[in-house]
């Protein structure tokens, strides 16, 4: 248990030609160099830090598997920390220990990180630990079974976050019988029949230097990563196609599926409803209008004890009709399509009609007369959201791995500064009608959904300002 809480709490000389850049009239500066075998090395340097976070993003997850190998990304993910060919499972406890470090790992839809922070003294063990359980994972068979029951808790875990069901749900109606639609975990006829083979074979494709970045902030220096870079990542192989970062063709775009799934359990106290349109890939023109969307939409919680008036109209509308205990408006994005809309959870199950009428009412509004007011709210509330965010190394190293990943460059927090200050009332009115006008959605819904108006109305109002 010790390991868990320590390593997870939940992506050769120096060669002789390199890529290398900065982003633009920023301090500090975002500098990118490009391995031999493809692997990119980036870094924001803080000389002045003592601690530093390094961490490899890696551009596959769980929609790089198939219905057999569901849920192998995040099996691995565990497997990681279970021993090296250098390192028992206890040595890599111990020495991440007594260096006082963090070693942590996540998998999502569509990458896996593994990062570490340390003192910026330690930087080159982190790095040569973070190398070594991603290219010597031993995946003993006893682990692998082992493993096994520990994924299934978590899974079990899993199921009791009423949001993370509900989100599950969403995406498998939302992308029918495509990869993006699988959980992340997989189905537990996989979990329990997952093999050595599936994870070495699954390494073997997705883990190559062409879909990877390795990322230090804080405590680093750009010469010295790309040195341990290439000392510990330089022999790796790329793929027999290399993939260049941010291309999104080399995916299949999915189909959005107008649809919807409904879990009744009436003794569940309340309904937990997303519904969403689709919405817009990271790169793609109108990223930054939705999520200004997003922010126009607002989220609010009653709990909070939130003043109905400091937020949107949505949540005044809400509040003052007691028709929900909380809402929270999305733009999920991924590398070609996403998904935008709103989760919602109320215990006035006899106005779900309302609840749902108003939602789509405001949604239709912003097609028509948004105003400048909220727009210019949405998008202070917006730059504050993204801009301190950006607090502490890890969250910068994140933040640069994502970008890398996701675009295949890095914007500065400045470059995002200009990018929501240059969204227009015009602009939120042209992909309000691009992306929500007269749409199919997807909703799902768990607990007493008896009262959620019909598919067919709730799709009606998406072309209709009054019922």
């Amino acid at each position: 248990m010790l390991a868990r809480n320590l390593l997870r709490t939940a992506r050769r000389a120096p060669a002789p030609f390199q890529r290398t850049l900065a982003t633009h009239a920023s301090s500090p500066l975002t500098q990118i160099s490009t391995l031999p075998n493809g692997l990119t090395v980036a870094t924001e340097a803080s000389p002045s830090a003592s601690t530093a976070t390094v961490g490899v993003w890696i551009d596959a997850g769980s929609r790089a598997e198939t219905d057999k190998t569901s849920g192998t990304a995040h099996f691995l993910e565990h497997m990681a920390f279970k021993g090296t060919g250098k390192r028992s499972q206890h040595q890599l406890e111990l020495e991440v220990e007594n260096l006082g470090a963090h070693l942590n790992a996540y998998t999502s839809r569509e990458q896996t990180v593994y990062y570490a922070k340390s003192f910026a003294s330690d930087v080159n063990k982190s790095v040569e630990i973070i190398a070594d359980i991603l290219t010597g994972s031993k995946l003993e068979s006893g682990a692998i079974e082992r493993e096994r029951d520990v994924i299934l808790r978590e899974q079990q875990e899993v199921d009791k976050q009423l949001e993370e069901v509900v989100f599950d749900h969403l995406h498998a109606v939302a992308f029918q019988g495509q990869p993006l639609g699988r959980t992340i975990l997989g189905p537990k006829e996989n979990i329990l029949s997952i093999q050595r083979d599936d994870l070495a074979s699954y390494i073997k494709k997705n883990y190559t230097a062409d879909r990877m970045v390795l990322v230090g902030t804080g405590g680093v220096e750009h010469s010295s990563l790309v040195d341990l870079a290439n000392k510990h990542f330089g022999s790796l192989s790329s793929s027999p196609e290399p993939i260049k970062l941010g291309a999104s063709s080399a995916k299949t775009k999915p189909d959005f599926i107008g649809s919807e799934v409904r879990v009744r359990d009436d003794t569940m106290p309340t309904c937990n409803v997303a519904i969403a349109v689709e919405g817009v890939g990271w790169q793609s023109p109108d990223y930054y209008t939705m999520l200004v969307m997003q922010s126009i939409m607002g989220n609010w919680d009653r709990s909070l004890g939130a003043q109905s008036l400091l937020s949107s109209r949505l949540s005044h509308i809400i509040s003052s009709n007691n028709l929900a205990n909380s809402f929270m408006s999305f733009s999920t994005s991924y590398s070609d399509t996403g998904l935008w809309g709103c989760y919602l959870v109320s215990e006035n199950v006899t106005n779900l009609d309302d609840l749902t009428h108003f939602l789509m009412k405001e949604w239709c509004r912003l097609s028509t007369h948004p105003t400048d007011g909220e727009v210019a709210r949405a998008k202070a509330q917006l730059k504050a959201s993204l801009l301190l965010g950006l607090d502490g190394t890890t969250a910068v190293a994140e933040d640069i791995g994502r970008q890398l990943v996701t675009t295949g460059r890095r914007n500065t927090p400045k470059e995002i500064e200009a990018a929501v200050d240059a969204v227009t009332t015009a602009d939120v009115m042209r992909c309000a009608k691009k992306y929500l006008w007269d749409k199919d959605i997807a909703v799902a819904a768990v607990g007493r959904v008896e009262g959620l108006l019909d598919y067919s109305r709730m799709r009606a109002g998406m072309t209709s300002l009054m019922w």
